[in-house]
């Protein structure tokens, strides 16, 4: 068997089985963008000639992590909105309404830059005006699945009592709809599939019924996934109670939301039954635990959400909201809140947590048959992560392997040495190969100094 490289003799964790398969003396064996061998490393060597061996001694191969629903382009407004109430309304619409296309496109190219650098390779972005997102995600080289965000929401909401009813302009609305299904037509698929799209209504309090309706059925004429907010908070029943005399789980239920194609995040005020009854319909659930905390002060119902049966994955959300795109922040927020809301340290164990950032977040994007995991066939989106690091330090196998535990409680993201995506290397030995990381920074600290300006004034 012919292979490009070959990593040997490092801790291999596949993500396959219930805990992970992880192995001591591993190898991975890459030829162009796909994974053609994984196991033992005397085994491998036996059936794969590569022309570039790499004495991994010491190092993690495990699956890119996937960062399954982030606004990547409120980076520029990161740590603003923080500790107060009604965060959408005055913390994040003052900062929204005055920034423009170029301020966004500079603030996702630095939200990508710091979720590669803690090892994401995969982004679940769910962003307006995402067309001209794409482009950077195409450059930097890393995978997405994005989704227009649609809403018949006027730019002043945030100027409105918090008690009042949205007001909806259709003609916002149709004009985000055709966004999505352009977006659709010109990406899905694209980089050789490292792009996919989905439809992304914002939320079924942010709009009308006929559009919602709409966005349902050109999701299904397009047979993807239905990325939304659902029961975000209690601003979203506030408003479906007034306008359809109905909570957000009954509603969609009614409107034949609930099934495999939608992807709810947060789920944040859903009751008991309701986190049940969308368990079974067969919807996935995406769990923000650290932007959900900092936000609402609330811990999502992901641990009852998983127990009945259902699918789940994790995301970091948004700076403004949340401070960081680091998904081993988001593993730890979510093992450690859902044992205190247990009351249990037993709950959510750590591979719990890690596979809800790996394979069971590439199934709930539909995404699983490519990524997720390391084996042959699969596309080498792979990080090779240095466990001599004082937070992976010491690595034991016997009697208690401690690898995945410290992943999950200990590392921090600065122990992701390389990153590779389709069997490219997009960052080595901390260098982003495709960006220059100093004028992605330098650019959002100057573009946010003139946003804040523009809200002064």
């Amino acid at each position: 068997m012919k292979a490009d490289i070959v990593w040997i003799h490092a801790y291999v964790l596949p993500m396959t089985g219930k805990y992970g398969d992880l192995t001591a003396d591993g190898a991975v064996a890459v030829k162009g963008e796909y994974i053609v061998k994984t196991g033992p490393t005397d085994e491998v060597m036996r059936e794969v000639q590569a022309e570039e061996v790499v004495d991994a001694s010491g190092m993690l191969l495990m699956p890119g992590l996937i960062d399954a629903h982030i606004h990547t382009s409120c980076a520029i407004a990161r740590g603003t909105a923080q500790d107060m109430d009604h965060w959408m309304q005055k913390g994040l619409w003052p900062w929204m309404q005055h920034m423009t296309l170029e301020d966004a496109r500079a603030g996702s190219e630095l939200n990508i830059i710091e979720g590669v650098k803690a090892g994401t390779t995969t982004f679940g972005d769910y962003n307006a005006d995402m067309d001209q997102l794409l482009s950077r995600y195409a450059s930097i080289g890393v995978r997405v699945a994005a989704a227009e965000m649609v809403n018949e929401i006027p730019k002043n909401i945030g100027d409105l009592p918090v008690e009042d009813m949205y007001p909806f302009d259709s003609s916002i609305g149709e004009k985000k709809l055709q966004a999505n299904i352009k977006l659709y037509e010109k990406w899905h698929g694209a980089e050789d599939g490292r792009i996919s799209v989905m439809f992304g209504p914002q939320g079924p309090d942010m709009l009308s019924l006929d559009l919602l309706r709409q966005t349902k059925r050109e999701a299904e004429r397009f047979n993807t996934k239905i990325h939304m907010h659902v029961c975000q908070g209690d601003r979203e029943i506030f408003q479906l109670e007034k306008r359809y005399g109905k909570r957000s789980i009954p509603f969609l239920e009614e409107e034949n939301f609930l099934n495999e194609r939608l992807v709810a995040v947060h789920l944040t005020e859903a009751t008991q039954q309701e986190t049940k009854k969308t368990a079974e319909s067969g919807a996935a659930m995406i769990n923000c635990s650290g932007s959900i905390g900092i936000i609402d002060g609330i811990v999502p119902p992901l641990e009852m959400f998983t127990q009945c049966g259902g699918r789940a994955a994790l995301g970091s959300d948004q700076v403004p909201g949340n401070n960081s795109s680091n998904m081993f922040n988001e593993m730890k927020f979510a093992a450690i809140l859902n044992k205190v809301k247990a009351k249990d340290p037993k709950v959510f164990p750590a591979i719990k947590a890690l596979r809800m950032a790996t394979i069971d977040a590439a199934a709930v994007l539909g995404l699983d048959q490519k990524i997720g995991s390391l084996e042959a066939g699969k596309k080498a989106d792979m990080l090779v992560i240095d466990t001599r690091k004082p937070a992976l330090t010491p690595v034991l196998m016997h009697p208690v392997e401690n690898i995945i535990a410290n992943l999950v409680y200990a590392a921090r993201g600065e122990e992701v040495r390389d990153v590779l995506v389709d069997g490219k290397y997009i960052m080595k030995n901390r260098e982003l190969l495709n960006v220059r990381e100093e004028n992605t920074v330098q650019e959002v600290q100057q573009r946010a100094e003139k946003l804040a300006e523009r809200i002064r004034t």
